[in-house]
């Protein structure tokens, strides 16, 4: 009887995929619990948090840890909120450029639904690259905290780099019917060793702790800026710990009951990873050493986390093991946003959106899952490994480019529905009620304003050649190759994702989002019924 019901569901998923004119060519293999597991190795919000202190001890210290975590944690949550309403409404895998074309105005909607789809395939592709980053950050320090006598070099950190990549590749590629128990895998680590770290840095570090005043409240302004905007660049910090959960949109296509299962990982999500990023946060700096030793934890070049550990334990084979964790979390993390975004590219090659679209958007009939556009993912991932050869601080470019690629794309769907009344979804199984709906909507896209204006800002003043933010050149990019590829085909060839299907059987007709100019009208009479 069980399977009987499931097996039902999943006709019923085929059947809703296809009447947005789109194949189920992906299995849909993942359980909620293996969907949950992928989106929080994605956030890893305590393992993000705390690789990237370096990004937020000098802009604010302990007090952006910890309040710009909250801070960012409010607005994304609510990012989280409004766009749970759209995955409920339409749960494909392309996400934001599907809505957009579904809900924007009828003239703008090829236009509008292009670039939210290129903002967000870059976007992903530079998260890809920031998993490798962390991870090959860390390793690096360890060599620094074992050998004093050890130089690093920016190849070293590109070979670490390239080596987190490949090992996501192949399991990619190779592996993807164990991607489901990998996920699982690795949300049971990060919260084993979320708590395995938690209790040790504190028996270890007992009684000694920082005080409650630092931990809370002690300010840090390394960056040149003025305090305000200092403090407010290391919000940076925690937009990389909560950034990523509309992976839940794009792997929609892989699970059972994606109306209903789809709204809450994406919630559950950011939820979790705010509680566990403050917990371990508020252990870290209670174990640091409070403001006699904060600036030698900034300036560590075994990196902060590390120095943290170390400061707390007083053993460096102890420091190194506790560390284990999080690195095996990155590994996680790179994996998890590599098979997302090859599921977006995917997705948006699949409705004409990228240069040879019928090529990345083939699944391979062997191994079930769009090795081409893993392939692309990959290839765009170690180009942007060998700009980090060049510069030192494409680090933290690459870092600010997918956090505010991914931010833009949040904020457009809802931005459109705001300014259309909140009126253009269709009845759905996830509904935020009017009041809390504005609420929710406005906090998010004003926070991706904010953010999107700052983190394009040098992270530190006075701005030279190496510290200069490329973010904003890597943006800029983006937006060219996409504008002069919409001129070049977009314009006379992409009408968006297709809607809805007219017709049976071999009769049917497909109608795309651009072409369809009384949808409103549908959509505004479901909504009265």
């Amino acid at each position: 009887m069980a399977r009987e019901r499931q097996q039902s569901r999943v006709f019923d998923d085929a059947a809703h995929l296809a009447s947005m004119g789109h194949k189920a060519e992906l299995n849909r293999h993942f359980s909620p619990l293996a969907m949950l597991g992928l989106a929080f190795a994605i956030l890893n919000s305590w393992t993000a948090l705390s690789a990237s202190l370096s990004l937020a001890l000098p802009s604010g210290g302990p007090t952006s840890v910890i309040w710009g975590l909250i801070t960012a944690g409010i607005c994304n949550l609510s990012l989280a909120a409004s766009m749970a309403e759209f995955l409920s409404a339409y749960p494909t895998a392309g996400g934001q450029y599907h809505w957009v074309a579904v809900i924007a105005w009828p003239k703008w909607r090829p236009l509008l639904s292009w670039i939210t789809g290129w903002i967000n395939v870059s976007g992903w592709i530079a998260l890809v690259a920031s998993g490798g980053l962390l991870g090959s950050q860390l390793i690096v320090g360890v060599i620094s905290f074992t050998n004093q006598n050890y130089v690093p070099q920016r190849w070293h950190q590109f070979l670490i780099y390239i080596g987190y990549n490949l090992v996501a590749f192949l399991l990619n590629a190779f592996g993807n019917s164990l991607l489901p128990y990998v996920t699982k895998g690795a949300f049971a680590w990060s919260i084993t060793g979320f708590v395995i770290i938690s209790i040790t840095v504190l028996a270890c570090a007992s009684p000694n702790y920082a005080s409650g005043k630092f931990v809370f409240t002690e300010f840090i302004n390394d960056s040149g800026w003025p305090g305000g905007i200092g403090w407010l660049l290391g919000l940076l910090q925690a937009g990389l710990g909560l950034t990523g959960f509309d992976a839940v949109a794009h792997m929609i296509e892989e699970i059972p009951n994606p109306h209903v299962e789809g709204p809450r990982i994406m919630i559950a999500t950011v939820m979790i990873g705010i509680f566990t990023g403050f917990i371990f946060l508020t252990c870290l700096l209670l174990v640091s050493g409070g403001s006699a030793n904060v600036q030698n934890i900034i300036g560590s070049a075994a990196g902060p986390l590390l120095a943290i550990f170390y400061n707390a334990t007083g053993s460096k084979a102890g420091s190194i093991c506790l560390l284990m964790f999080p690195l095996v979390c990155l590994l996680f993390a790179t994996i998890s946003i590599m098979t997302t975004s090859s599921r977006m590219t995917y997705a948006f090659a699949r409705d004409g959106g990228l240069p040879a679209s019928r090529f990345f958007a083939k699944v391979h009939s062997k191994h079930e899952m769009p090795l081409n556009a893993l392939i692309l993912t990959t290839v765009l991932v170690v180009i942007f490994g060998c700009i980090f050869l060049g510069s030192s601080s494409a680090f933290n470019a690459i870092i600010s480019a997918s956090v505010v690629a991914l931010g833009v794309s949040y904020a457009i769907p809802p931005a459109i529905n705001c300014l259309r009344g909140r009126k253009m979804l269709p009845p759905r199984p996830f509904v935020l009620p009017g009041p809390l709906g504005w609420m929710c909507n406005l906090l998010g896209i004003a926070y991706v304003i904010v953010t999107t204006v700052l983190f394009l800002f040098p992270p530190t003043l006075p701005v030279t050649g190496s510290n200069m933010n490329y973010c904003i050149v890597a943006f800029f990019i983006v937006i060219v190759i996409s504008v002069v590829q919409w001129f070049v085909d977009g314009r006379k060839n992409y009408k968006g994702p297709v809607v809805e299907l007219v017709g049976e059987g071999e009769e049917d007709q497909v109608v795309y989002a651009a072409d369809n100019d009384d949808l409103d009208d549908k959509r505004g009479a479901a909504v009265e019924r």
